[in-house]
């Protein structure tokens, strides 16, 4: 039977909002409906969220499309004035049930933004499942405190709140239940998680009690951290917790002191590189992916090779290159800005020292043996989020975890074949 359509752009926080929203969407009949979940990471990202609208108008003329997330958040005017859009809804509002009901009437707002830096608290949201995905994202946190000179996102999604632990072992123990052998813990600053709940909350706490308190589960992997906040028990589960997944995705942005200064980041580089060396001494398999910021106002090329040379100090394995994008409202957008030309090709020289090292990576893991979970097209991850392409693997096995012996390596993917 018919049923919404919602369209995920951005980050894993937004994949679990998406499925929040289908839900409520199916109760309130809104078969019709196509809903855009869109990023604001960028301006980029804004650009190409406005580009699907205006496509998804033209595919499906009578489809009544519904624009969320943090652009429309942030930009609600810009969505309200495209003709294409019949609702805009803000971030608070497209999490609860009544605003999908209210929007089934003929009497609904167009618009339904409002100021989200007024929310301070988070409801938990029960998730049944993931459509076309084998882990599931269990959301932990959302907003962020911090104020980095060039991120806009803050204002999308207002302070930061914590899910109280208790609810999300529930969530865990229900998807685990339901089949799920991988679980994502995300928000938009995980490593401030708790900070606004009683006691004493961190990450690390609600880490171990997910794996004490739901053993069934196979997996426990975590979304972007901020390592200069890793708390003592994230790294106590780190060395100790095999069902923790060695693999840790760190919002570094750059390797250059002055930079970092100026993004307002909360380390430096010297920080860096020691979180990555304790890390890797406490569990010797850890892999570490990062996101990088190129062409940030004010760097020079001496500044760009100190961001070059972390990713060698650091013993990087997985990059996320940026372009620098100037956010209107954010500090950074009103610094010395560098040519348009120089921030692209700092990205693509990135870009290019990224693709390198995975596939140094790869080949390196010739002739191992490694756990995959297994995924649609024959295809699966490994603990260090590794693709790999499984030889004669059948679709029965969707969702295990088995092993497979590493025969070869292309640049972005493994190739393995399941041990007997």
């Amino acid at each position: 039977m018919p049923e919404p359509v919602v369209i995920t752009l951005g980050c894993r926080l937004n994949t679990f909002e998406s499925e929040v929203m289908r839900r409520h969407a199916c109760e309130a009949g809104l078969d019709d409906a196509i809903i855009v979940n869109t990023c604001a990471v960028t301006g980029e990202a804004v650009r190409q969220a406005a580009q699907a609208i205006r496509r998804l108008r033209r595919e499906t003329p009578k489809a009544r499309i519904i624009v969320t997330g943090c652009a429309a958040q942030i930009e609600p005017e810009r969505f309200a004035d495209m003709p294409e859009v019949d609702h805009v809804v803000g971030n608070s509002e497209k999490m609860r049930g009544e605003t999908f009901k209210a929007l089934s009437t003929a009497s609904s707002e167009r618009v339904q933004v409002n100021d989200i830096m007024s929310v301070r608290e988070l409801a938990p949201h029960m998730v049944d499942g993931f459509r076309s995905h084998t882990r599931a994202h269990v959301q932990i946190q959302n907003g962020c405190d911090h104020r980095c000179t060039f991120c806009i996102i803050p204002f999308g999604r207002g302070p930061s709140r914590s899910v109280p632990a208790g609810e999300i072992v529930s969530q865990v123990r229900s998807l685990v239940e339901k089949g799920y052998a991988e679980i994502v813990l995300t928000g938009v600053d995980i490593t401030s998680y708790g900070r606004d709940l009683p006691g004493v909350a961190t990450l690390g706490k609600l880490v171990r009690q997910i794996l004490k308190y739901v053993p069934e589960l196979s997996r426990l992997r975590l979304s972007s951290i901020d390592q200069v906040e890793a708390d003592a028990d994230l790294m106590i589960a780190l060395a100790d917790e095999e069902r923790l997944m060695p693999h840790l995705h760190l919002s570094m942005q750059s390797g250059d002191d002055l930079t970092l200064k100026r993004m307002k980041r909360r380390h430096r580089r010297a920080d860096a590189i020691a979180f990555c060396k304790r890390a890797r001494a406490l569990r010797p398999d850890v892999v570490f992916g990062a996101d990088f910021i190129s062409g940030f106002p004010t760097e020079t090329d001496a500044m760009f090779e100190s961001s070059c040379s972390i990713i060698d100090d650091c013993g990087l394995t997985y990059l996320h290159v940026f372009p620098f994008s100037p956010r209107r409202g954010t500090p950074a957008a009103r610094m010395p800005q560098v040519p348009g030309a120089t921030v692209k090709r700092r990205a693509a020289q990135l870009r290019e020292k990224a693709n390198a090292i995975l596939a140094n990576y790869l080949n390196n893991q010739r002739g191992n043996v490694v756990d995959v979970l297994v995924e649609r097209g024959q295809k699966g991850r490994t603990p260090q989020f590794a693709e790999v392409a499984i030889v004669g693997m059948g679709s029965k096995s969707v969702g295990a975890v088995v092993q497979a012996r590493v025969t070869n390596a292309e640049p972005t993917r493994l190739i393995g074949e399941v041990c007997a």
